[in-house]
């Protein structure tokens, strides 16, 4: 009788400690796509304001076309392809604004003081939020890696969590605006 007691106990602790594991990878996934749609909604943020400049006529004609080039392949790329598509986006905007002049064009035109703080702050939140992603798939790859998780598919149909992976450097001359 008091084996069958222990059985069932450690029956128990067993399944508390699976129920709280799939439980802590539940909560992870969810964190991962919180984390996703914030980074999306920072990104869709940074193409519309480059779009924005891009047809704005404030910059010269080549400038605003690769801009607007760029930013527009950002907000209508497929996922397999939207990484590359917002690195395009980041080394446009360090094409297009890599010296402090072009930036002076802007600020001088109507509206322009408004445009370079929102595309700065843009700028400045997509590397947050894409860290804050990959800590989020980072900390759900981990405990997925656990053979308990895996013996007992803890992780149900969960797709395995990707990283994303994009050249998000910001252009340096907007980055000293938000570090005034």
């Amino acid at each position: 009788m008091t084996t069958l007691i222990w059985i069932v106990a450690a029956l128990v602790v067993i399944g508390v400690y699976l129920s709280w594991t799939a439980g802590r990878l539940d909560r992870l996934h969810s964190r991962i796509d919180a984390a996703r749609a914030a980074l999306d909604a920072q990104l869709l943020r940074r193409a519309s304001v480059a779009q924005e400049l891009g047809t704005a006529g404030v910059l010269d004609p080549a400038a605003s076309i690769v801009l607007y080039q760029a930013a527009h392949a950002a907000r209508q790329a497929e996922e397999e392809q939207r990484e590359v598509a917002e690195s395009e986006l980041s080394q446009a905007l360090r094409a297009v604004f890599a010296e402090e002049p072009q930036v002076e064009v802007v600020r001088e035109a109507p509206g322009g003081e408004e445009s370079l703080t929102e595309l700065s702050e843009a700028v400045r939140r997509v590397p947050m939020a894409r860290r804050f992603h990959n800590d989020a798939v980072r900390a759900a790859r981990a405990v997925r890696k656990h053979r308990v998780v895996r013996w007992f598919r803890l992780a149900g149909h969960a797709p395995f969590p990707m990283a994303f992976e994009m050249d998000d450097e910001p252009p340096a001359v907007l980055e000293a605006r938000t570090s005034h």
